[in-house]
């Protein structure tokens, strides 16, 4: 929506912020600091289940390398879970981002109220993407390694 004038309810006057126009949020707080605060959060929440799917890409290619496998054979078999949690998050916050307020409206019509909620699911996805990114990294890595 945009503001027609600074009268509009939800307009506020503009302040600058680095030359960058920025509104002021009901509360008169600057929107540019709970941008980079979930900007932060999002990076943060991504970050550690890739750096978790990395040591476990790592030692799971060594795990399967020391049971008689090969290098090769290992960094595949590893990776290719990696990719299948990560093109299964992928699909999974698609369908989030498409049905998600779908599902929401069909739960309260049903009155199911089972905690459900697009956002959750997104941030659900986003994780197990970032795991799935992080064993295909670490399992290419350790490639290189055995």
């Amino acid at each position: 929506m945009a503001c027609a004038t600074r009268s509009t309810p939800g307009c506020a006057t503009p302040s600058t912020d680095r030359g960058t126009i920025v509104s002021a949020d009901e509360d008169g707080s600057q929107g540019s600091n709970r941008g980079r605060r979930e900007r932060l959060s999002r990076i943060r929440l991504v970050g550690f289940a890739g750096a978790v799917g990395l040591a476990l890409g790592v030692f799971g290619t060594l795990v399967v390398a020391t049971t008689g496998a090969d290098g090769r054979g290992a960094s595949t078999l590893v990776f290719s879970l990696g990719a299948l949690a990560f093109g299964f998050a992928l699909l999974g916050w698609s369908g989030s981002v498409a049905a998600g307020r779908s599902i929401e409206a069909t739960q309260a019509h049903l009155d199911t109220d089972t905690g459900w909620t697009e956002s959750g699911s997104r941030r659900a996805m986003a994780r197990i993407g970032g795991f799935g990114a992080g064993v295909m990294v670490g399992a290419s890595v350790t490639t290189l390694l055995v």
